[in-house]
């Protein structure tokens, strides 16, 4: 049985609440949300208010800014799924007219287009979206920066026009789209394109006073799809599981890992930190996070998953600047690892079906040239190939349907793994994209391409 607990311990409460106060007073901040997701569910929400007795809960609307293009990507996986589009496919195969239309749907979800990251004209954030009625007003005269696919340059425009080409496909509004195919099956009914009380107001704080002012809150039109939404910690904590784990009704698993893949290469000086379709990805604390910030005038938002610890970390705030909420949202994180590491699942054998002798056989130490690796079983017929000196690459393979397996990380990702048999039946050798692996360095009798050196092996 997989041990699991729903609630926190009180040292863990304590030290998670600390963490919201800090951030609500230091980030000089009318209101701070933070919550925790472990295996799924949310165990921790907490807040902090400059109103004594009005704090908000994990029932109160916040704009979320920028975490809405996870949602819009998630929209264009599905249409990927179902076969309606292809991620390699040029935008003007699917959405006429952009002028931008070269560009395909994997640059746009992962921002390697060469798009500007904003529109011409006025603050978009801040200026009514009349000004932007047509997707020409959003990518301007020059929309592009640099050449489509050289390098990751976070775009605005480009997830407008992901939202755009959603609309495109399905036939209905990207906000129809994402009620009917994500909000409604995770149950994500306090998540809007609108306010709906209750809601924080968003503020702006006087960098060096502590006075306030009303932010304005204008519909984004055809930004909408790059940071309209509004949402909540409960909200957004089942979002976090599904991040985590997929859902056949949204989006499979695999398709989920594929969005928390890396898409772009990280930017100059920047190696903790990439890009996949629609999250951020980051290594923090020994951990890599997936997820991501938003911001919107008045408000700022984060969210963070970290799938292997099974946690989640989610931080809303209603000012324009202030508090990190990035980092909170990972100290969330952070605090309940340490202080309540998750439990390893129990090990177990393989289920019989999954062994067979011949699988078995191919157990062990294996080289590659006077590089020791050693292969193991793993489920479902799958194999492991593990370095055991020195340096050397070490992949997990999927086995095939028609035999042997294929690499599923690292170098060897994609490459093809086969068992090479001699003329009797039995394993001459391993072959992993024409590397060919024996049971023995560099014997006369394994097949070794370029042959022996007849001396073989000697002294100095």
């Amino acid at each position: 049985m997989t041990t699991s607990f729903e609630a926190l311990l009180p040292g863990t409460e304590r030290a998670l609440l600390h963490r919201v106060a800090v951030a609500q007073s230091e980030g000089r901040t009318p209101s701070f949300v933070g919550a925790v997701v472990r295996d799924g569910a949310l165990v921790w929400s907490g807040s902090r208010s400059c109103v004594d007795g009005h704090a908000p809960d994990a029932d109160t609307q916040f704009r979320i800014g920028s975490i809405t293009k996870v949602f819009t990507a998630v929209l264009v996986m599905r249409l990927r799924d179902e076969g309606l589009l292809g991620l390699d496919d040029p935008l003007e195969r699917h959405l006429k007219g952009t002028g931008v239309g070269e560009v395909t749907i994997a640059q746009l979800l992962g921002h390697t287009g060469g798009l500007a990251a904003e529109t011409p004209g006025a603050w978009w954030e801040r200026s009514s979206a009349a000004l932007r009625p047509e997707l020409s007003d959003v990518l301007g005269e020059q929309p592009f920066l640099q050449s489509p696919g050289r390098r990751h340059h976070y775009s605005n425009p480009g997830y407008t026009l992901l939202g755009s080409l959603v609309e495109a496909v399905r036939g209905v509004s990207w906000e129809e789209a994402l009620r009917r195919e994500v909000l409604e099956p995770l149950g994500m009914g306090r998540t809007t394109v609108g306010p709906v009380a209750p809601h924080a107001g968003g503020w702006a704080v006087h960098p060096w006073a502590d006075v306030m002012l009303p932010e304005p809150s204008e519909d984004l039109g055809l930004m909408a799809a790059a940071g309209q939404l509004w949402s909540t910690a409960a909200d957004l904590a089942r979002f976090a599981a599904f991040l985590a784990a997929g859902d056949e009704r949204v989006l499979a698993a695999a398709s989920v890992e594929e969005m928390r893949a890396p898409a772009a290469p990280a930017g100059e000086g920047d190696w903790e930190a990439s890009y996949g379709f629609g999250l951020q990805l980051v290594r923090k604390d020994g951990r890599t996070l997936i997820g991501h910030s938003g911001s919107l005038p008045g408000f700022v938002a984060c969210l963070w998953v970290s799938v292997e610890d099974g946690l989640a970390g989610i931080a809303l705030s209603n000012a324009t600047s202030g508090p990190s909420v990035g980092v909170v949202a990972a100290d969330l994180v952070r605090i309940v690892a340490e202080a309540e590491p998750r439990f390893p699942e129990p090990w177990r054998p393989l289920p019989e079906a999954e062994v067979d002798e011949e699988l078995l056989s191919l157990t062990g130490l294996w080289y590659w040239g006077t590089y020791a690796y050693g292969l193991r079983l793993g489920p479902e017929r799958s194999v492991v190939l593990e370095p055991l000196r020195g340096t050397g690459r070490g992949a997990r393979f999927r086995a095939l349907p028609e035999g042997g397996w294929v690499g599923l990380n690292g170098y060897y990702a994609g490459e093809t793994l086969r068992a090479v048999r001699r003329a009797d039946g039995g394993v001459s050798h391993l072959d992993l994209g024409s590397f060919v692996f024996t049971r023995e360095p560099y014997e006369p009798k394994d097949a070794v391409p370029g042959g022996m050196d007849e001396a073989g092996w000697r002294g100095l």
